[in-house]
């Protein structure tokens, strides 16, 4: 990715707010019904250093807070935590920041977010990081089935009644996992007891108010959030909105037919520029040669890892960045031009490949998505939505089913999803790429007319997820703005957004011999930390 651009506000017309600071006794945090419920005094953060190169100032610190926040004195659990702290004599207060998921690390955020700011909005604020309940440094961390993505597995479009059964079985297998590992932990991983453990971070800060970016998923748990605790949202950012109307079944079927467009963009790109690519002209060529290759691939894998589920997984990523496209490109003109299936081995183990980590995010995000809310118990449900859906956009809509098939087993029964529409809070910034694949552009509309007073900036022709600090310096001007002064930009009534900026120019081909083209560091740009979501 391109290093973050200028176009910066001036340290001069910066205007600092006030914040205020809570006394130590001051910990308790109102539940949705306003009242306070009685909790153990929460002890201060006791930060230590955990500096990397990139990051020299960041600090580290953990926090203990209830299971079950129902009962604030019961079992505890713990959360990691991440720090850069403030530098400037004007003081902001904290801002929380999150990379989305639901299952997705955010340690490694404050240091990104601090470093990618302008500098002296940055300077005013104590950026925080955490891992959620359930998630990377925090304790304890769900691992259900480890392996559970170990290539080569059965090709996700259930070809006749026994490929289905063994989607089906492996499915059940996953839910029956987490069941009986972590029995006593999934009636209480959800978006809302998250929501309540920022709150205790908040607490724990000694901060009146916090201060709040999140991405994707990130969205709907800083729409919870303040939902639930307005009276403490000072100033919030919101990029690449989930729907809220439409958690999680309806959301994950909206994103079937996004990728599979993303996936035709990404064909035409290829076309165009057949010189480097050689895969023809014509984008429905380059697509027709890319089935044909994942077909190729159920008879014989690439590699002994790469079968057609592991194609998908690979490809994924590039509806989430197309600054993954000339590899991932070059990996397909290499196996359909030159028989050469060794880089689509290593684009596979670069974007595709599970790992610890991995498997660590899916057992969080298959808890609290099917904690969340109802999915369909009736197999028949999804088999016709999802074919339905596959008629139309074949490209990933069964892996996605298969992706959330556990949630039909799920042991825990499933809550109501809050109804996050606001009207007590402080204008909020919404940021929305026009073209984004898994976060669809109707729910950055959705949200915004849900949150009275907010204020949505679009990428107009953008198809990337996650577009602030990630090149745009339009965006970013209007992401500094706002954290520098709280003001948003405004248009006439109506309109059905408030400001838009240009999307990044699409990326160039490869080089020729070229390894990691295109290809930035993880945990050094956004879309490494973003990593893969659905």
């Amino acid at each position: 990715m391109n290093p973050r651009a200028g176009m910066l506000i001036a340290a001069g017309a910066l205007v600092a707010g006030t914040v205020t600071v809570l006394p130590a006794s001051a910990t308790a945090a109102p539940t949705a019904e306003g009242d306070t419920p009685a909790a153990r005094p929460t002890a201060p953060l006791l930060w230590s250093d955990c500096a990397t190169k990139a990051y020299p100032k960041l600090q580290c610190a953990t926090l203990k807070v209830p299971l079950d926040h129902d009962r604030p004195t019961g079992r505890s659990i713990t959360l990691a935590l991440t720090r850069v702290p403030h530098t400037a004599k004007a003081y902001q207060g904290p801002l929380l920041v999150n990379p989305g998921g639901p299952g997705g690390s955010g340690r490694g955020m404050a240091g990104y977010v601090a470093a990618s700011l302008a500098p002296e909005v940055a300077a005013q604020y104590d950026v925080i990081g955490f891992d959620p309940r359930g998630v990377g440094k925090s304790e304890p961390a769900l691992d259900c089935r480890p392996g559970h993505f170990a290539p080569v597995r059965a090709d996700s479009v259930p070809r006749d009644a026994g490929g289905e059964r063994a989607g089906l079985e492996r499915a059940q297998a996953f839910a029956k996992a987490c069941g009986d590992k972590y029995a006593d932990v999934l009636p209480y991983m959800d978006t809302v007891s998250t929501a309540r453990d920022l709150d205790a971070i908040r607490a724990a800060l000694r901060a009146s108010k916090v201060n709040y970016l999140g991405y994707s998923y990130g969205t709907y748990l800083g729409a919870v959030y303040a939902k639930l605790f307005p009276q403490r949202v000072r100033r919030m950012v919101l990029d690449s909105v989930v729907n809220p109307r439409g958690v999680w079944y309806e959301d994950n079927l909206a994103q079937d037919y996004a990728f599979d467009t993303r996936h035709k963009d990404f064909a035409a790109w290829v076309a165009r520029n057949d010189t480097a690519y050689r895969l023809g002209t014509d984008p429905e060529e380059v697509e027709a040669a890319w089935y044909r290759m994942r077909e190729a691939l159920r008879e014989q894998p690439a590699g002994g890892k790469v079968g057609p589920g592991e194609l998908e997984d690979t490809f994924l990523p590039g509806g989430y960045y197309d600054g993954y496209w000339p590899r991932l490109a070059a990996a397909f003109s290499a196996y359909v031009n030159d028989a050469d299936p060794a880089p689509l081995v290593r684009a596979y183990e670069l974007f595709g490949a599970a790992d610890a980590a991995a498997d660590n995010g899916y057992s969080v995000y298959t808890s609290v998505q099917c904690r969340d809310a109802a999915w369909p118990r009736d197999w028949n449900v999804w088999r016709k939505d999802n074919w339905d859906a596959h008629a139309k956009a074949p490209f990933s809509t069964w892996n996605n089913a298969w992706y959330n098939a556990p949630c039909a087993f799920w042991p825990v029964a499933s809550l109501t999803p809050p109804d996050v529409t606001n009207d007590r809070l402080p204008p909020v910034l919404i940021v929305q790429a026009t073209e984004d694949a898994a976060t669809p552009y109707e729910g950055g509309v959705a949200l915004h007319r849900m949150m009275s007073g907010s204020s949505l900036v679009v990428e107009e022709g953008g198809g990337n997820h996650g577009v602030t600090l990630a090149g745009n310096a339009c965006l970013d001007a209007h992401l500094d703005a706002y954290l520098a002064t709280g003001k948003v930009p405004r248009a006439e009534a109506g309109a059905e957004w408030d400001a838009a900026c240009e999307a990044l120019p699409e990326p160039e081909p490869a080089k020729a011999g070229a390894t990691r083209e295109g290809v930035p560091s993880a945990g050094t740009t956004l879309h490494g930390l973003l990593g893969r979501e659905h």
